[in-house]
């Protein structure tokens, strides 16, 4: 597992083989959970569902496209990040902390 961030604001990403493919979970935050899922298929257009009321998409797409590139397989990433009542710059701060963890893919 790979961290990044502190407190409420810490995220994490985990992954799993299902065979030669690769599944990342996200989440971190106060509440972890499913907000979203991307799916990156090599020299495929990725694919992105939005549940009803979340935005985790946005930070899952950079998630399945890197390790896809990086990998060459296909990439399912799923999950998402909640912090109550967060203000304008308290989500641009986990958005921040999910893009140093796909540095670290």
């Amino acid at each position: 597992m790979i961290t990044a961030g502190r407190g409420k604001y810490k995220v994490w990403l985990q992954h799993h083989y299902i065979g030669d493919d690769i599944v990342f979970f996200l989440g971190g935050g106060q509440r972890s959970h499913i907000g979203g899922v991307v799916i990156a298929e090599p020299k495929k257009k990725v694919e992105a569902i939005r549940l009803s009321g979340h935005y985790d998409d946005i930070v899952l797409l950079p998630i399945a496209e890197a390790a896809c590139e990086k990998y060459k397989k296909k990439v399912v990433a799923v999950g998402g990040v909640h912090v109550d009542n967060a203000t304008k710059q308290e989500i641009d701060l986990l958005v921040e902390n999910c893009k140093k963890l796909v540095k670290k893919i």
